[in-house]
């Protein structure tokens, strides 16, 4: 089970309406859930983690697009794979 986004935004101290533009935009993809009449949205880990890479190049002054680019590369790029497979030395 995700976070919800009051957790979100307290644990980022990203405004709402930016967290919002991100999902606008295709950023980051919140489950929903409806209970009764309201709508909450539900963040992986994944989700958090976008957005506070996202939220640390935005603050720096790139712009949405750039912001994205740059978390993608930062979150994905060949230095992460290389530490998620390092085995140690058997020696």
């Amino acid at each position: 089970m995700g976070i919800r986004t009051p957790e979100l935004l307290r644990k980022i101290d990203i405004p709402r309406q930016k967290l919002y533009y991100l999902e606008q935009k295709g950023y980051i993809k919140p489950q929903k859930t409806v209970i009764g009449d309201k709508e909450f949205r539900e963040y992986t880990d994944e989700d958090v983690k976008k957005v506070e890479c996202i939220w640390k190049y935005l603050k720096k002054g790139f712009k949405y697009k750039v912001a994205y680019e740059k978390a993608m590369e930062e979150l994905t790029g060949p230095q992460m794979s290389l530490i998620k497979n390092e085995k140690p030395d058997k020696g």
